[in-house]
């Protein structure tokens, strides 16, 4: 640590006095924030109609209470918990000028979107192993995937990614800060660790490592389940079977292109040759946070018989109880 590093923390340490909030200054440079701001705040609320509604549906029926919808149901609440972690301080920022942050809640916002970042790949991975069973061992479907099975299978989901997020969690909690600007849109580690009197590069291998896991190890099992299917569709003799199956996964290949697409191009366009001014930058790191969450639940709305039944029945209701509450 230079010798300036440690004045700077000699001065924090003997005067008691440490930074307790960051100024979040991503949007310094948005011409126009407040309509911005209700973009995405209309997108947020979107967000959280749909796929409350999604788990309105699972939950009320118990007809769709199986391993398939159970998987659907758990993306649904991470999605809403993945918006909810960075949505509200965009817009405070952007329609209500509040750009002060405790470093607590930073440090917490900063915890639940690299979890939820985690789930999400979790989520869409569990979704794949059940396409999987359901497709290549039909007949064993309901004994592999019990309901004890799936409980423990999302629930070490959890586990596992509160543990590895929780490692960059602790370090965040414990770097000795010495600026109080953060560049970025919101709080994320990158973003931490820089306002840190380190050398970020030490701090970025514990991170990279983690991210790289919980990304590519998904995608990885997320392959191989989708070679296992192929393989055993194109057993079938009946081009019509195959069809039906195919079409089975197409919702979660949907959802999984949403979510990897822009992971993948903001890890080469970061990590590549091409640089991206904070613009750019912040562009493309809010839509790979809001984008899944708007789309998964109209991608299982619009592609799942059974939801999109129920979906239209509960607008039918509410527009029923509007009327004899107008009529009354």
């Amino acid at each position: 640590i230079s010798g300036t590093v440690l004045s700077k923390m000699a001065l924090m340490n003997d005067t008691g006095q440490g930074i307790t909030e960051f100024v979040i200054t991503g949007f310094n440079s948005v011409e126009n924030p407040k309509p911005v701001g209700y973009v995405i705040l209309i997108t947020y609320s979107l967000i959280l109609v749909a796929n409350s509604t999604i788990i309105c549906i699972i939950a009320m029926d118990k007809r769709l209470h199986s391993p398939m919808y159970f998987f659907i149901c758990n993306l649904a609440f991470v999605d809403i918990l993945y918006s909810t972690s960075v949505s509200p301080t965009m817009i405070m920022i952007l329609i209500a000028d509040e750009k002060r942050i405790s470093t607590k809640l930073c440090i917490s916002q900063m915890y639940v979107n690299h979890l939820m970042l985690a789930m999400e790949a979790f989520a869409i991975s569990l979704m794949a192993y059940d396409r999987w069973v359901a497709i290549s061992i039909p007949l064993r479907y309901n004994s592999i995937l019990t309901k004890n099975k799936v409980i423990t299978l999302t629930a070490a989901s959890w586990m596992l990614g509160a543990a590895l997020f929780g490692i960059l969690a602790g370090i965040a909690s414990n770097l000795p800060y010495c600026y109080t600007f953060l560049k970025y849109a919101f709080c994320d580690y990158g973003a931490l660790v820089r306002a840190a009197c380190v050398n970020p590069d030490d701090y970025f291998v514990v991170s990279t490592t983690i991210v790289f896991f919980v990304l590519f190890a998904p995608f990885a099992f997320i392959i191989f389940s989708y070679y296992k299917i192929i393989y055993s569709v194109m057993k079938i003799s009946s081009k019509t079977n195959r069809k039906k199956m195919f079409n089975t996964c197409f919702s979660h290949l949907i959802v999984a292109a949403c979510f990897y697409t822009p992971q993948f191009v903001a890890i080469i366009l970061t990590r590549g040759a091409l640089v991206l001014t904070l613009t750019q930058r912040n562009i493309l790191f809010i839509g790979a946070n809001l984008g899944p969450s708007l789309v998964n639940p109209f991608v299982y709305c619009l592609r799942t018989k059974e939801i999109r039944k129920k979906h239209v029945a509960f607008i039918r209701n509410e527009k029923n109880m509007y009327c004899l509450i107008s009529l009354s």
